[in-house]
Formats: C-alpha cells, sequence, structure tokens
C-alpha cells in the first residue's frame, strides 16, 4: 500500500524519469485527471509503461471554465470533485493497493495531483516523483538559457490581474507565464506594458506532436490552448554574439601528467586538460592511455623523437589547436616538458603550460609506506642522454650523502648491466642489508611490488617498466613489510 504522485514531464514519453516508468508499470491502479471529455492527456502520455489488467481511475472534473449552480459556486464543486476522487483512492489504499497517480510535467507545479497529495499525504505513505516541467521543456524546445549566474526566473499563472503581470514582468529578469488560452490576450498586453513583448516567446504544447514556436507578438490569439505558454529567457541569450566564419582561436600546449596509472591516478587538472584538447600528442602507449574521443585527432609517435614531438604540438598550437601533449607519471621528471619548453624557444606565440602529475617514485613509495620520507633523489640510470660517468658519479654523491635514491629507467633490452654495476657502486657505501624496493607497473594491471635487501638485489628481475628505491643507513622494514625512513636523521 503506497501512493505514488508521479510526474510524466511535458508531453513525451521519452522524457519520462526511468523511476516513473517503472512505478507505472508496477501499480496496482493508475488514477488520472480529465475534462469532461474524459480524454487524459496523462493517461496518453504513460501507455507505453501501463501493463493490462490494472485497474484505471478516471478523476473527471464536474467542469472546467464554466459558471454553476453549486451552492459554494466554482470552488465549492471543485471541493466536493477532490474530497470524492481522494474517498476513492483512500478505497483502494485501505485494500492495500499502490496507486500511482498521473501528473502532467511535475505533480507539484500547478498541478492537479496536489489536491489528492493534501488530502491524503497525511494518512498513508507517499512518495512523490518529480517530472519535467514545461518550463523547462519549453527553454530546451526555444534552445535559449532560462537563467545565468545571478539572474531571476519568475513563474506567473496568466490568470492574475493585468496590472500584477505587467509589475511582475518589468520587475524580473526572465519570466514563464503558464495557463493562457483564455488569458493569452490580456498576458500579451502585459508584456507590451511592461516593454518586453520584443522579447518573449510562445511555445505551444512543448515536445508534443503539435509543438509549435513563434515569438509572442505574432501569435493569433484565436485557438491558443492550456497547454501553451509564453516564456522570456535569459536577458544574456538575447545579446548572443553571432559566430564570425574564420575567426581564429588561439592555440596552447598543455604538457599533461597521466600519472603512473589509470584514471585514479590523474588529477582533476589533467583531466579538464585533456578534456578541452583539440589533439592528443604522445608516445604511444601514453595516448592509449587516453579514452578515445572522436573529436579528437591523435598523435602517436615512437618513444625517441620527443624533439620532433614537440615542435609538432607547438605547430599544431600555432595554428589553433588546443594540444595535450602527454606523458606517464609527471612531465617534468624526465619526461616532455623540457623537450616542450625547449623546443618552444622558437614559437614565442604559443603558450604553454606544464600540468603536473603524480610520479612514478611517490606511487611505488606509497605501496610500500614511506621510504622517501626523508631527503632523497632522483636519478636515471638511462645513459642515452648522458655518459655512464656522469650517472655514477651522481650516485656515489647520493651514496656519500646517505640520501634515499629513487633511479629511473634502471634498464632496456639494449641496456642489461646498469643495474649491477649500481648495486655494486652503493654497496661501498651501504650495508648490505640495506632495504630496496622493486616496484614494477605500479598502477598499471601488471602491477607487483617487492622489497628486498641491495645485497640480494638480482638485476634479473628489473627492466624498463621498474623503478627501484634504494634506502638510506635509516630505513627500516617492519616485520609487517612496511618500509619508512624516520624524519629525524641521528
Amino acid at each position: 500500500m503506497k501512493l505514488y504522485g508521479v510526474g510524466l514531464g511535458p508531453g513525451d514519453p521519452e522524457l519520462v524519469t526511468v523511476k516513473a516508468a517503472r512505478l507505472i508499470g508496477e501499480a496496482d491502479v493508475i488514477a488520472y485527471h480529465a475534462a469532461r471529455h474524459g480524454r487524459s492527456i496523462a493517461r496518453s502520455i504513460a501507455l507505453p509503461y501501463m501493463r493490462e489488467g490494472q485497474i484505471e481511475e478516471l478523476l473527471q472534473y464536474p467542469l472546467t471554465v464554466e459558471t454553476t449552480d453549486h451552492p459554494g459556486g466554482y470552488q465549492g464543486a471543485l471541493d466536493d470533485f477532490y474530497v470524492e476522487c481522494a474517498a476513492r483512492l483512500a478505497a483502494h489504499l485501505d485494500a492495500g493497493r499502490t496507486v500511482v497517480v498521473l501528473a502532467e510535467g511535475d505533480p507539484l507545479f500547478y498541478g492537479s495531483y496536489m489536491h489528492m497529495h493534501k488530502r491524503l499525504a497525511h494518512r498513508y505513505p507517499t512518495e512523490v516523483v518529480p517530472g519535467v516541467t514545461s518550463v523547462s521543456a519549453a527553454a530546451a524546445v526555444l534552445g535559449r538559457p532560462l537563467v545565468e549566474r545571478d539572474e531571476v526566473l519568475t513563474v506567473l499563472p496568466g490568470t492574475l490581474p493585468a496590472e500584477e503581470l505587467t509589475k511582475r514582468l518589468r520587475a524580473t529578469d526572465s519570466a514563464a507565464v503558464l495557463k493562457l488560452g483564455r488569458t493569452f490576450e490580456k498576458v500579451r498586453e502585459a508584456f507590451a506594458e511592461a516593454g518586453r513583448l520584443d522579447d518573449a516567446w510562445y511555445v505551444e504544447r512543448a515536445t508534443m506532436g503539435a509543438e509549435r514556436v513563434a515569438p509572442l507578438k505574432d501569435v493569433d490569439a484565436d485557438g491558443v490552448p492550456y497547454f501553451s505558454l509564453a516564456l522570456l529567457t535569459s536577458p544574456s541569450s538575447v545579446r548572443l554574439a553571432p559566430e564570425i566564419p574564420g575567426m581564429s582561436v588561439k592555440g596552447e600546449v598543455s604538457v599533461v601528467g597521466l600519472g603512473p596509472g589509470g584514471r585514479p591516478w590523474l588529477t582533476p587538472e589533467a583531466q579538464d586538460a585533456l578534456a578541452v584538447a583539440t589533439d592528443i600528442v604522445g608516445y604511444g602507449p601514453y595516448v592509449d592511455r587516453v579514452p578515445p574521443n572522436p573529436r579528437q585527432e591523435r598523435h602517436r609517435t615512437d618513444n625517441r623523437v620527443e624533439a620532433e614531438r614537440a615542435r609538432h604540438a607547438l605547430e599544431l598550437a600555432r595554428s589553433g589547436k588546443r594540444v595535450a601533449v602527454v606523458s606517464s607519471g609527471d612531465p617534468g621528471v624526465f619526461a616532455m616538458a623540457t623537450a616542450v619548453l625547449e623546443a618552444a624557444q622558437d614559437y614565442p606565440d604559443v603558450p604553454v603550460r606544464v600540468v603536473p602529475g603524480l610520479t612514478a617514485a611517490q606511487a611505488v613509495a606509497s605501496r610500500v609506506g614511506a621510504p622517501l620520507g626523508h631527503d632523497y633523489c632522483v636519478i636515471s640510470l638511462s645513459d642515452l642522454l648522458k655518459p655512464w660517468e656522469v650517472v655514477a658519479a651522481r650516485l656515489q654523491a647520493a651514496a656519500r650523502a646517505d640520501l634515499v635514491l629513487a633511479l629511473y629507467n634502471p634498464a632496456s633490452k639494449s641496456r642489461t648491466w646498469q643495474v649491477a654495476a649500481t648495486r655494486d657502486l652503493l654497496l661501498e657505501h651501504r650495508a648490505p642489508a640495506t632495504p630496496v624496493v622493486i616496484g614494477r607497473d605500479v598502477g598499471g594491471a601488471g602491477e607487483t611490488v617487492r622489497v628486498t635487501t641491495l645485497a640480494e638485489l638480482d638485476p634479473d628481475q628489473v627492466d624498463m617498466r621498474c623503478l627501484l628505491i634504494i634506502g638510506s643507513s635509516t630505513t627500516r622494514v617492519t616485520p609487517q613489510g612496511t618500509v619508512f625512513t624516520p624524519r629525524r636523521y641521528p
């Protein structure tokens, strides 16, 4: 047993919410209002979601706008009607049935359902399912914003006195006037008196088959239906600047750090830079980590053409493209930021920004604890861009200074001896039991992390996808396998 007030939206059955459609299909009783002709727009919208065997309750109004001899007048006749309808629905609820009352638009926005709600919601479990309003539908049909920033939207019934309509239309930024029909001429005159007629629109049966849109000032008052409204959209939409053919677009290059793994490692700033990009440039496997977007052009290159890749990105930006040059980890750590900035000296007119990313060293460290908790240095073991003698000298200096080391690019298919050479060099300054962390593909599908010692470091277990962290004399490994370097130095 439960009462549901279900909003159906403005008319298009595809604008019915998923929840509304489910409740309509599950209900024992479907109730809907209709004028004296008995045809219900609400039922026609809900029909695709109804099933055979459901009980239907037609709540047919005894009158619309005509006069009545009811002792309480027009309102008295309606009040009696609502009481009788509520009693009919209460009988179903008392019998344990689920009752759905259909409502065009939103149930609590100038809707008939609210009269049932006021009479039954305090007596039975009740839930209101909101729907798309006619105001929202009309704005969507027009393709114009209702309000933006601090603007004010005023919703008015056309049944208000003309003077009140005029006063409120003068005082607001945007407005929607509902319940036109017989009030149309008065409403249009109020727009004119308020000096807003030239900006006002008429929308009839929004999203329905007989939908009609026209400037309010051009509409013939004869035949204007109740299901229509006058709309005054955001003043900003009136001032929209036309697009200028051939207008130049300012391009830029963003060098974006993708972090060590998937989307969870990506910063919001990096996500935004990738989202607005027109072109993605980078080493093939890194470009492949960016989800495909058909409006973006992807430029995959080999890993050994950094200078050419940078110049290509800058040329694209000079032509008006928004280019994202992608790097794994942080683009400023053994990655593309330097290459782009070096090349950018020949492109002073192209803006370049660096979007940082989580580094591989930080990622590997986080998996075991806090081995980088004190001073540390970062060294690449690759001797492609600097001689091994320089690498060895820096390793010795860091070892003598008792710094934790994060070692990038430890090995490759053509470089197989550097790890053993590094181990032997460090053993001249470090104890054999010095903790060593080997992180491989951290953040990726093939992630592995191992903790060993400097003496037991096996070069055969290290490849280009690994990062090594070599502890200092103070780095510790707990019985649980956590690795940390204390912040206090003895």
